[in-house]
């Protein structure tokens, strides 16, 4: 037994020493001052390393914005709107149905606004379809059969898309009868209550008549579905919890949607109406209306359902959409924003909001630079690496993973932390779409057009349902083979790090290497494989989750 515990005392020891001696070492390099002073820098180290410092200058900047939003999240937060007081007259309200080729969820759209407790009389409900297979049948009969119970529907079908999204919304206001429009695209799912909890806010006599539209939370129907949708509940919590929470808080200019919301129309009139020279028409009108002086709610308690895109192909399609429109918002707005009378940090918080979207094209940039300038790099020494590269890596990444977590936190106090396991994910998949995103953003700057492309939806709830052989999916396109290229070429950049025992950068390398590989393999697995959703369970019989237990 002694023998035994001597032997096992001798082996802790050894691997002690061992690990101490590996540390040493590896301390001594980084410490090492012999060469200290001789390296000097050339025109090609020049060449690098100064469009590598301004790239990641310039994201730190904006990694340092995500830090100011959380502060005025939690400086303001006793700016919040009281509730309104009981409404005794209520007002018309139209509610307009957008929809293009959504065979799967139009019914589904109409069943839930068919339950709304608002006095039927004050209500017209517009299904506007610009579908070009069955769906225009399916609406139809779905129309047809709810006028026959009593809902006061209409389907107003157009012949062309002319416009998209915003020439639908634009051509239902020319009979609307409501003095309120409350828009929901077709994949959401409202509850009975949604307008008596919105609009009391707009009939409150104290400052009431100056809203111009209340904006609601979106929770989600399949936030379970794979590790992708529940990258994009992070996502998208984000932009609702911190994001719209600091901007409504602190006072300055915040967007609208595009759905689960309610204008007023008057607002929607006096900033000019829908225009559909951007791609989104939402954020769009939402600055010239609150340019006019009106101003906006975010009503976070208020929560309307909706399905996350579950294919790789369509989720990069929205946010590539997304980044686009809102880069032709900056160059269409951000012009009179500067030039208004409004406040500075007003005029600073819009700046920021479209433009950030500038970051894709430069991580793009930044990732092909990330090799050669790691060889520079070396060669200068590790203390200007950890004096200089380590805050601007710190200021634009880290502030992310803080962004995150404190939306988690402020939804799910009991299970927040559960984030911290998804947080590499959420990086790396922000990393991945960088290469379409950038593409989109760089045709905004340059003034290329592009069609509307929609996000479809599958009708998939919870865990259950597939995709795989329903219409309306995305094609892959090339970008997925540059994708993975790029993950390969970040693959050789890890190699190089551990060969040169720069252990450090390898697992913000990894990030790459992740990120690039799994959103192009995605995107063409599942062209191919429409079943193929990875960090999944088998499928479960239970109720759909709302995305969020009590967000």
């Amino acid at each position: 037994m002694d023998q035994l515990s001597n032997v096992h005392t001798t082996l802790l020891l050894s691997v002690s020493l061992a690990a101490q001696n590996s540390i040493s070492h590896y301390w001594h390099k980084v410490t090492d001052p012999t060469f200290r002073g001789i390296y000097h820098a050339n025109a090609f180290d020049l060449a690098m390393m100064i469009p590598y410092f301004i790239v990641l200058f310039v994201l730190a900047v904006y990694g340092l914005h995500r830090y100011w939003l959380v502060y005025d999240y939690f400086a303001y937060s006793k700016n919040v709107p009281p509730n309104p007081p009981e409404v005794k007259d209520w007002p018309r309200v139209t509610i307009q149905l957008p929809i293009f080729n959504e065979r799967y969820v139009i019914e589904r759209l109409v069943e839930a606004v068919s339950r709304f407790d608002y006095p039927a009389e004050l209500l017209d409900v517009q299904v506007l379809d610009d579908s070009t297979d069955e769906t225009r049948q399916v609406a139809q009969a779905c129309v047809e059969r709810h006028a026959a119970q009593g809902m006061p529907i209409v389907c107003i079908h157009r012949a062309n898309r002319e416009g998209y999204k915003a020439g639908a919304l634009e051509n239902g206001l020319r009979t609307a009868k409501g003095e309120f429009v409350a828009i929901f695209d077709a994949d959401f799912l409202p509850d009975p209550d949604f307008l008596r909890r919105t609009i009391p806010y707009f009939m409150n006599p104290d400052g009431g008549e100056k809203i111009g539209m209340v904006q609601t939370r979106w929770t989600y129907l399949n936030s379970d579905y794979s590790l992708l949708t529940n990258v994009e509940t992070i996502l998208l919590d984000g932009h609702f919890v911190v994001e719209h929470g600091a901007r409504s808080r602190r006072g300055t200019f915040f967007n609208f949607n595009g759905t689960a919301g309610v204008w007023r129309r008057k607002a929607i009139d006096e900033a000019g109406g829908w225009e559909h020279d951007t791609l989104t028409e939402d954020t769009d009108l939402s600055y010239r209306s609150q340019l006019k002086g009106w101003k906006f709610l975010y009503l976070p308690q208020v929560e309307c359902a909706s399905e996350l895109p579950v294919d790789m192909n369509g989720f990069k399609a929205q946010q590539a959409r997304w980044a686009k429109g809102l880069m032709q918002t900056a160059k269409k707005i951000l012009p009179r924003v500067l030039k208004s009378d409004a406040p500075w940090h007003v005029k600073a918080e819009a700046f920021f909001h479209l433009t950030a979207n500038i970051s894709y094209p430069l991580m793009v940039l930044l990732s092909t630079m990330l090799l050669p300038v790691m060889i520079v790099r070396f060669q200068q020494g590790w203390f200007q690496m950890l004096l200089i590269d380590l805050p601007l890596f710190l200021a634009s990444t880290c502030s992310i993973s803080s962004f995150y977590l404190v939306a988690q936190r402020e939804l799910r106090p009991k299970t927040w932390r559960r984030t911290f396991f998804y947080l590499p994910f959420v990086m790396a998949t922000g990393i991945g779409i960088s290469v379409r995103n950038a593409q989109a953003v760089l045709e905004a700057i340059v003034g290329k057009k592009s069609e509307f492309a929609r996000t479809p939806k599958f009708k998939i709830e919870g865990k259950v349902g597939t995709f795989a052989k329903k219409s309306y999916r995305n094609k892959a396109g090339w970008l997925p083979y540059a994708e993975i290229l790029l993950g390969l070429y970040f693959s050789m950049t890890v190699v190089y790090a551990i060969i040169n025992e720069n252990y450090a950068t390898v697992p913000f390398l990894l990030l790459f290497v992740w990120g690039y590989l799994y959103t192009g393999c995605m995107s063409l697995g599942q062209t191919y494989f429409a079943r193929l959703r990875f960090g999944v369970n088998a499928p479960e019989m239970r109720p759909a989750t709302s995305g969020a237990p009590g967000f």
